[in-house]
């Protein structure tokens, strides 16, 4: 007796189920996507061909390349050539589809041009999960994320990069004139040769030359100072390691703290998250429903103007404020160092000296107080406080008042920075992790929303899944 499992020999009939149906159990995903999707008005969210034309081919109903293109990102294809493989082979894609089985270039039109109903379909789940109640709470957390595009660096331009390239094409043209000078020199058939592909270099070399050339008009031109060539809304932006980046989209999310789904979601192309805070908050607002919203990011979402704006809102904002003035990192007190007394409308220097308000003036559409003091000259500490010849100043904004009552909340309550940690990474890794080494396949800003849309249906798809049941929520979506 063999102590191995044995397999049936292939060429043995065997009697197989009678019905597709019974190859899917029935808490299986995929029966989800279908349930999800068939209960879905997809007319009034805006999908093309759900009335078929009178003539010609038939088509495919927009709801198969929906749950394909569903099923494809919960399972990390999205590519349109494999999904028409998989629609051939994989047993849930044939029950899923009634086994049709479109081609690539069918599915991958569907995808570029249902852009917008695809996107109102991912806001059509966050409505289900308000009615189901998985909002509880009022906090949200806010970040952004850096994604690869299909641009590569060498076709994306700056003027630093042109400048760099030029001096390179430069040096590298003398280099190749001085080994033809020095070839010249030996009268032999190899130094001919040589000679005739050194030439042939420096004629690429000034052609490359003439194309930088042409590149930096058209970086003139350009708003933003960035041109790529392959996906013109790509930009080249910071990562997290020093002297790292790539060309990609800052993609913004907005995740609900006690479920961990994915609220409201934007895709940017512009490299920091400064004027991100109030637009974010407000997604998040439409899409859970809540009046009184707490939000909580990271320091690269501090912009003075946001918090206010937040605050005007009714939004109430943990966002700590970096440490950007230059005295603190020379030596000298830092403005933290100097407490302001609302009752006086002054501020109380290091030394106990009190430094009045002397005028008012605007910098760069901001209302700003100036305060200093009359005793700075005299001060025995004052060259801890400032180098130059006059007094020190203090500049205090009109509405200071509201970013100092944020940072009191942060004080009284410095775990909500751990919330957001916990929150909103977790989110960016999965995704990610999805994703693989990967970038976008899709190009310019808005056919990469669309991608993201997917992805983020997909993650919360599975949140609830998890959360509730496959059960339970195929019976919530029926209701």
């Amino acid at each position: 007796m063999k102590r191995f499992v044995e397999g049936e020999d292939r060429r043995q009939a065997v009697l197989l189920p009678k019905y597709l149906d019974d190859y899917v159990a029935d808490d299986n995903p995929v029966r989800v996507v279908d349930v999800f999707v068939d209960e879905l008005d997809l007319h009034e969210l805006g999908f093309d061909g759900i009335a078929p034309a009178a003539t010609g081919r038939p088509s495919y109903h927009p709801s198969v390349l929906l749950k394909i293109y569903i099923y494809g990102y919960l399972n990390r294809i999205q590519s349109s050539r494999r999904l028409e493989r998989e629609t051939q082979r994989n047993i849930e894609l044939m029950w899923l589809t009634g086994r049709l089985s479109p081609d690539f270039k069918t599915i991958a039109d569907f995808r570029h041009d249902n852009g917008k109903a695809i996107r109102n379909v991912c806001r059509q789940f966050i409505v289900l999960c308000r009615n189901l109640d998985l909002f509880s709470k009022s906090i949200v957390a806010i970040d952004g994320s850096k994604f690869k595009a299909v641009n590569n660096r060498e076709r994306n331009f700056t003027s630093g990069k042109v400048r760099a390239r030029m001096q390179q094409i430069d040096e590298s043209i003398a280099r190749y004139l001085a080994a033809m000078e020095t070839a010249d020199r030996t009268q032999s058939d190899v130094a001919e040769a040589r000679t005739s592909r050194i030439s042939d270099k420096i004629t690429k070399l000034r052609q490359q030359m003439q194309d930088l050339k042409a590149m930096e008009q058209r970086l003139r031109e350009a708003s933003d100072g960035q041109v790529s060539l392959t996906d013109p809304d790509a930009r080249s932006m910071a990562t997290s390691g020093r002297g790292t980046g790539m060309v990609g989209y800052n993609v913004q999310t907005a995740v609900d703290d006690t479920s961990h789904l994915i609220v409201a979601h934007e895709v940017t192309n512009v490299g920091n998250d400064r004027n991100q805070l109030t637009k974010m908050a407000g997604q998040a607002r439409a899409a859970t429903g809540i009046e009184n919203l707490t939000v909580v990011a990271d320091r690269g979402y501090f912009k003075s103007e946001e918090i206010l704006q937040c605050d005007e809102a009714g939004i109430t904002a943990f966002v700590p404020k970096p440490l950007t003035s230059g005295s603190k990192a020379d030596g000298y007190f830092g403005k933290q160092d100097f407490v302001y007394v609302a009752e006086d409308d002054e501020y109380r220097c290091p030394a106990q000296q009190r430094l009045t308000w002397r005028f008012t003036n605007i910098e760069h559409g901001m209302t700003l107080h100036c305060y200093s003091s009359s005793a700075c000259t005299t001060c025995a500490i004052r060259k801890q406080c400032t180098s130059g010849k006059q007094a020190r100043r203090i500049k205090r904004w009109e509405h200071e008042d509201v970013v100092e009552a944020m940072q009191q909340r942060l004080d009284h309550h410095p775990e909500m920075m751990r919330i957001r940690r916990q929150t909103v990474e977790h989110p960016f890794g999965t995704l990610k992790f999805w994703m693989g080494a990967t970038h976008f396949l899709m190009k310019t800003r808005e056919h990469v929303s669309t991608e993201m849309s997917l992805h983020v249906l997909a993650y919360n798809l599975k949140r609830v899944m998890a959360i509730l049941g496959t059960a339970v929520l195929m019976q919530k979506m029926r209701a």
